[in-house]
């Protein structure tokens, strides 16, 4: 069973940074992609950043120049660091992580606030 469990929300002024974690219980497991997605109240889940194995990296247009993600893929974990953060990215930040089988696994979600 593939755990995912992410960590680091907080409350952040605007213009400030934080950094997500997200972590796997994945014995023998490779995922072929790891990613973040976000929710606000009365929004949908909208795709963040993600990164494959051989690190090729996808962000949202909105994020372009302010997040990085980067993974671990020995430890399969992934990490968000965000900077210059806009009250517009507060959200619940999920952690996703998907086997080369297209099999995903979604984490419960960590709160980021951006607010004076």
């Amino acid at each position: 069973q593939v755990q995912v469990v992410e960590s680091g929300g907080g409350l952040v002024q605007p213009g400030g940074s934080l950094r997500l974690s997200c972590t796997t219980s994945s014995s023998g497991f490779s995922f072929y992609l790891m990613g973040w997605h976000r929710q606000a109240p009365g929004k949908q889940r909208e795709l963040v950043a993600t990164v494959t194995t051989n690190g090729i990296t996808n962000y949202a247009d909105s994020v372009k120049g302010r997040f990085t993600i980067s993974r671990n893929n020995a430890e399969n974990t992934v990490y968000l660091q965000m900077n210059s953060l806009k009250p517009e990215d507060t959200a619940v930040y999920y952690c996703q992580a998907t086997l080369y089988t297209s099999r995903a696994y979604w984490g419960q979600g960590t709160q980021v606030t951006v607010s004076a």
